[in-house]
Order: structure tokens, then sequence, then C-alpha cells
């Protein structure tokens, strides 16, 4: 006999990647069949799918994604992004978000109730978008897919412009409502107050079209709530106004009966429901503008999108829409105007301001050869680019993307407020038929509408909006701001860890130095210095190390030409031979100059002193006589210093890693005040250095490069990729720092800690509001409608407090 809590087993399907054979196709059946709760499982290695009988009880289909991973192989997952249409409060979101969790195939699905959307990521073997979208209008909803969605801002833009013309016509037929309730306060009975205004058929006249046209919303949405066995703030406003209305329905048809001879009636509460549903309307319509101000960092970032583009096509100059250039296309940008895409400059040479991309505010040359960025702005020449990177593709909708899954992601602290809201509705429900039983049978017993008053305060002043807002809006403001600083958080967990952060590893190379030798030091011993860099400058620009490309630039940069070179010799590690103008030119180590008799031993304490400072230092020689040497660094970033001496004033320990020699390694973190260093490391060295850390309670954040370091990245507990503006979607990092430039780094953690800081006193005012605000309601000392208008006042407080993010200075 099968148990009473037995379910049906159930099938599903696992499209499969990475397998290159048919024993691939074995391994993942046995792993999968070995499962717990798995009846049955076949792996069609022709059609690379797995097909998988299954007890819903023991396991899931989470569980055999894991254990396929585990086997080395993937899955193939698509995501979907929808807009919601149709929320009205933070248990709305929670509401979806656990309905479209338990849809088979779904892994994962997060709601935002600030940005109205869902995230959803799923299987396309078990479950499609239609299939999606239905379950949420199944629970009363609509979701449109993003883009389809032509601008999800004119939809807010309409939404905002009805709840207006919706407020306007409630506090019209309110007004009197609100008028003839000062008749109950004594200390106002000196006001004028229209007989009319008192009588039980007019208050009933104004009071109907509020109630079911204006609050119309709010029975649809506890409709919905409750038909899908769960609540929301719909039902708390549709529970107490309904009370009130319908108790002066009754007082009105009982008056109307016995007493109709008079000029007015008994007290009545028509104005209670009226004034409640018109505050709650002018709260959210608060909330809806302010909540529209928290994307604009997107809108900001979508603005510095050029509209058109002149591309020459056929000969001819065509101006199109920037959405249409595809890959190949030459684009002519003319002084003055945005590059509309990324590319390679073909033609022409310019300056380019990419401040709006690296934060450099001096701008940048082009010519020939060059990369640039779309939305950056040619300054002054006329240059021909050739499109390499266009529609979402480029830089900029990089930035873009990253930004809008920040924004849409749940930080693990939004959680808690997601579980509290989700069993709050029914807690508060509760309280308030207490609280009508206690007054109506005990306090005062039998003034029945005095504990309806205390029942409707109790559920209006409960609602948890502020709640479900409280997190979302400072992740939005934060994220949002943190972009405009050139630094990118890929989701809202990153935001959240990133302060926790103690200890700072720093890759050398192109993080704290530039990544890029220069020509430093230039001592010559008898010759004049034009000449000796002339002979050194043409010697070097043979040859293909970086250190001579570093020379040849340094040199050419002070307008000395180079002659004709007669003979090149590369000595592999030693230096380098050449003929120039008849003259022999040996430029290299102390064993090239030991090499070739040339006697160099007085200079070889300046060569040590240059190294000391984490120099290359080469002695140069003339007809084999010592004439002088030079010296190339990759020079530290100028910010460099003052970004560490930040990091530490916040407390942060920092430690500076990199594959150079101890001594090189010393000599920079010397110069910008690190004190421990990590020398000769190889790459997947770093990665062990990261665990040792944290092995010791550290919480560590490694910044690099994004390419060598890697394995780094992904192993500290935040990895922060130093960005250059063209590649900024840096998959092994949580962070990506646009800018270059190590100040990213503290400003990061400042915005993480302002962002939890915000997130902490939004959760206390939202928490703290209803805590206390039950027991006063409880109490009988909180009016329904003063509860109604500090409810909408909650709300719209945790949203404008978010907004302080996005003025955050730093």
């Amino acid at each position: 006999m099968a148990e009473a809590n037995s379910k049906p087993a159930e099938h599903t399907s696992l499209q499969i990647t990475g397998m290159t054979c048919a024993a691939c196709a074995n391994r993942i059946e046995k792993g999968l069949n070995k499962l717990d709760g798995i009846k049955e499982a076949n792996v069609n290695f022709a059609m690379e799918k797995a097909t998988v009988t299954f007890d819903p009880l023991v396991t899931n289909v989470v569980k055999m994604e894991q254990s396929i991973q585990k086997l080395g192989y993937g899955t193939v997952k698509e995501q979907v992004d929808l807009q919601l249409i149709g929320m009205y409060c933070a248990a709305c979101a929670a509401k979806i978000e656990k309905s479209l969790n338990k849809l088979p195939g779904v892994t994962t699905a997060t709601v935002n109730y600030a940005m109205e959307s869902a995230r959803v990521a799923y299987n396309p073997a078990v479950i499609s978008v239609i299939d999606i979208q239905q379950r949420v209008e199944k629970l009363g909803y609509k979701a449109v897919l993003k883009e389809e969605q032509s601008d999800p801002a004119e939809h807010r833009k309409q939404a905002i412009s009805k709840q207006k013309q919706k407020l306007l016509l409630s506090i019209i037929l309110s007004f009197p409502l609100l008028w003839s309730m000062v008749s109950h306060f004594s200390f106002l009975s000196w006001i004028w107050m229209p007989e009319l205004f008192m009588n039980p058929w007019f208050q009933l006249a104004l009071a109907t079209p509020v109630q079911f046209y204006i609050g119309r919303q709010f029975y649809v949405g506890a409709y919905k709530a409750l038909r899908n066995k769960s609540a929301n703030m719909d039902v708390l406003i549709s529970l107490g106004t309904s009370a009130a209305y319908f108790y002066s329905l009754y007082l009105t048809l009982d008056w109307a009966a016995g007493a109709a001879e008079a000029h007015h009636g008994p007290e009545m509460y028509y104005e209670t429901s009226a004034v409640l549903i018109t505050l709650v309307i002018l709260g959210k319509l608060f909330e809806s503008l302010a909540k529209g101000r928290t994307s604009e960092a997107i809108k900001t970032l979508m603005g510095l999108q050029a509209k058109t583009a002149l591309v020459i096509r056929d000969g001819q100059e065509l101006t199109i829409p920037t959405e249409e250039v595809q890959t190949g296309d030459v684009v002519l940008v003319k002084p003055g105007e945005k590059i509309p895409v990324d590319g390679e400059v073909i033609e022409g040479s310019s300056v380019v301001d990419e401040s709006m991309l690296t934060g450099e505010s001096i701008p940048v040359e082009k010519k020939a050869g060059d990369q640039v960025s779309g939305a950056t702005l040619n300054k002054n020449g006329r240059l021909m680019v050739k499109a390499t990177k266009v529609g979402r593709e480029t830089a900029l909708a990089q930035i873009i993307k990253i930004v809008e899954e920040a924004q849409g992601s749940k930080a693990p602290i939004q959680r808690v407020a997601d579980v509290i809201s989700g069993i709050f509705v029914p807690i508060v429900v509760g309280i308030a038929v207490l609280g009508f039983v206690i007054w109506y049978l005990w306090i005062t017993p039998g003034d029945f509408a005095h504990a309806l008053e205390i029942a409707i305060a109790i559920l209006v002043i409960a609602c948890p909006c502020a709640l479900g807002l409280a997190t979302p809006t400072s992740i939005m403001a934060g994220s949002g701001r943190a972009a405009e600083l050139g630094v990118l958080f890929k989701g809202g967990e990153h935001l959240e860890s990133t302060h926790k952060i103690d200890t700072i590893i720093l890759d050398k190379t192109g993080t704290v130095t530039k990544g890029k030798p220069e020509l430093t030091d230039i001592i010559v011993d008898s010759l004049d210095e034009a000449l000796f860099l002339q002979w050194i400058g043409a010697a070097e620009k043979n040859s293909e190390h970086p250190l001579a490309e570093a020379i040849v630039s340094g040199i050419v940069a002070k307008g000395i030409k180079l002659p004709q070179t007669d003979e090149f010799e590369a000595i592999p590690g030693f230096g380098i031979r050449a003929i120039i103008e008849g003259k022999e030119i040996l430029a290299g180590t102390r064993k090239l100059m030991g090499r070739y008799e040339v006697s160099a031993e007085h200079a070889y304490d300046t060569m040590s002193k240059l190294e000391s400072e984490g120099k290359t230092a080469m002695l140069i020689a003339v007809d084999r006589q010592y004439a002088g040497l030079i010296a190339v660094a990759d020079t530290i970033k100028e910010t460099s210093k003052e970004a560490i001496a930040r990091l530490k004033q916040m407390g942060i320990q920092v430690i500076m890693i990199t594959g150079d020699n101890e001594r090189t390694a010393q000599a920079i973190a010397k110069q910008v005040g690190i004190e421990q260093v990590r020398a000769e490391v190889l790459p997947e060295g770093k990665a062990e250095e990261v665990k040792k850390l944290q092995n010791q309670g550290k919480k560590v954040a490694m910044v690099g490069d994004g390419i060598n370091d890697a394995p780094a990245l992904a192993m500290a507990d935040i990895g922060m990729a130093i960005g250059t503006g063209t590649d900024v979607a840096m998959e092994a990092a949580d962070v990506t720092l646009m800018r270059g430039d190590l100040n990213s780094i503290p400003d990061a953690i400042y915005m993480s800690r302002k962002t939890m800081s915000n997130i902490r006193q939004n959760l206390f005012w939202a928490l703290g509001y209803n805590t206390l605000g039950i027991p006063i309601a409880a109490l009988g000392l909180l009016a329904p409608w003063v509860a109604g208008a500090a409810m909408a006042l909650s709300s719209v407080s945790v949203v404008l407090n978010a907004l302080r993010l996005q003025r955050m200075k730093l």
C-alpha cells in the first residue's frame, strides 16, 4: 500500500554540454543512476541529452545538474528577463518568485519588486518562456519579455499618469468626507460644517466610487492573492477599508429605516475607508516616482550612446540608426561627434575623450591601427573607423548589461526581508482579529465601532511595503552610483560582500604599475646626448623585446630622428649589437660588456642603484668604449600610492604579489607604501596565496588584470579586475574597475559599506515601523487615517533614503 505522502515519479530532460564520445555519455548515465531518488537515467550521446525518471520527494533537477557538473560536464540553461505588470507590493513579488521557483525546469527565479522585473534561469528542454509567462498570468499578473517591451520607462509613465488621475478624483470625492470628520473633534467644533456633508446618503454617494472604482485595484489584487493561497498588502487594505465602508453602510440603512426625518445620522466611518484609499494611492504614486529615479544610472548610460552613424557603403555616405551598423562597416566620425560603435581606426588621426569609460579627463591620441570605443567623443580630427563590435557587444552595452544585472539581482540580506514579508500578512490579520475581540469583549464591551477602528488601524499600519523595498532600492541606487564612479559590481551579492573585505592582494604589473615600460634614466659618459640617443634608438628599433620598444618610444618622444642601421644582431641573454653610421653599438648586460672586453666596471654601482629602484638598466658602448647607460622601468601609476594609503586608513591589509624578482618587487612596494610582498610567484601560485590567507580567516579581495590572474580572481572572496574600457566583461571577476586606477578599490569598498549601511537603515526603519506601529494601533492610540498616512510615508521614506546613495560623494 502506497504511503499517503508519496508522489508519482516525474520525468525530466537535460541538455548536456562537453561530451566528446560515447564513454562520456556512459559516465554521466552511471553518475546519475547512482543518485538517490533516480529511478532511471538514459543519456543519448548523439542528441547530447539525458532523460531521467525520478522521485521528486528525494531528488530534483538542481541535484542532477550538480552531479553532472562534478563529473566535468555542463547542462544547457537559458535565462530570460521579464517585465512584470500588476504588482502592488513586495508580497506580490515574493508570491511570483516562490511560484516560479516551483516550476519544473526552472533553476532559479529572482523577482525584483523595485524594478518590476523577473530574471528566470530555466532548462529549455523542460519548460518554455511561454509556460513561465502563463504561470505569472495564472497568478493574476502579466509578464512581458523585456525585448518585446519597447520602453519599460514609457509603461511606467503611463501607469503614473493613470495613478495621478485616480488620485485627483479620489481627493475630490474624499475631501468633503474628511471635512465631515472634523466634527468628531470637539476642539475643532467651531469650524463651519455644511449640513449636507453630514447626511449619510451624501457620504455614501461620495465613498462608493472611491471604494469600488478607485479601490478596485486592491480588491482585484486581494482576490488574486487569496485564490493562490497567499496574502499581500491588497488583502490588508481591502479588509480594513471594506470593514469601515460596510459597517457605515449598515448604519446608513439602519438610520434610513428608523430616523429618516433627521437631517444627519449617526457617526459613520465612510471617511476612514475613503481617506485610507486616497492616502495609499498617494503613497504608491510617490513610491513610483521615487523608484523611477533609482534607475537613473541606466538612463544616463543609455543616453551616452550615439543615435546615428555615418557609414560608407558602395562608395556612398549614409546616415543610419546606430542599431543598424554591422560588423565590418566603415564609419566616418567627424570632429565633435560621438563614435557610434567599437572599432579600429583605419584612416585619420585625432584625440578622443574617453572619460565616460575610463574616467581619464585627458583625451587620448588615436591613429590608424588604434582601437576606439563606442560613445567616446572624437575631439578634433576626422576618423575612418572599421566596426568590430556593434549592438550588445560594444563596451558601453556590456557596462549597461552588468549594471542592469547587478540592479536586478538579489543580495543575500534581501532573503531575510522576503521571508518576513511572506509570513507577515497572515500574522497581522490574526493580530487585527484578536485586537477586535479583546476591545469588543473586554476593554470597551459592546462598542463595535471602536473595536472595528482598532482592527482597521492594525491592518493598515502593518502593510509590509517598506520592508519589501528596503533592499532592492538601495542595491539599485548603490550599484548605479558605483557605475558612475567606474566600479561595476556584477551582482547584488558582490555589492554586499565587498564591505567585509579586510585583506587586498594586488598584482604588480598593470595594477600597481602601468604595465607598460618607459624610458626613465639616461646617463651619458662623454658623448653628446642627442647623438648617444640617436645611435641607441636606431639599434633598439630592430629588436622585438618590449624593453626595446619602450626605449625607442622614449627617444622618439624627444623629437630625435633615428638613422638607418647597417647591421643588427640580437644576442639572447646578453643584449644587442648593431652597426650604425660606421659605429659599433653595444647595449645590454654586464656579461655583454665582458664578452666584448668593454671596461665598464666604474658604472656597475650606478647600475645596481637603478636596479634597486626596480628599474632595468642597460650599459652602452660605442666602438667598444663605455659610453653611458640607460634605464627602463614599468613605472608606478600616479594614483597607486594615494590609493594604498586610503586602503590602510580603512583598516585593510595590503599585500603585493608578483612573478618578478624580489629586488624589483621590494623596490616597487617601498615606493607605494606596501610592507608585505610575495615575489617570484607563478600564476597558479597566486591562487594558493589567496587560499592561505582565507585559511587564516581573512576575507580576501584579489585585484589583477583578469588574464594570468584568473585563478586567483576566482579563488578570492571578491575578484576585482582592472578594466580598460574595451573589455569590461571579465568573467573571472566579481567587480570590474573601469578606470584602471587603484583608487577605484577603496571607492568600491566605500560604496559597498555605504550601501549596506543604507540597507540596514531601511530594514531598521521598516521593521521598527511595523513593530512599533502594531502595538500602538492595538492600544487604540492610532486613528485609521493616521495609520494610512504613516504606512504611505514609510514606503516613500525608505525609497528616498536609498536615493541618497545616488548623491554619494567620495
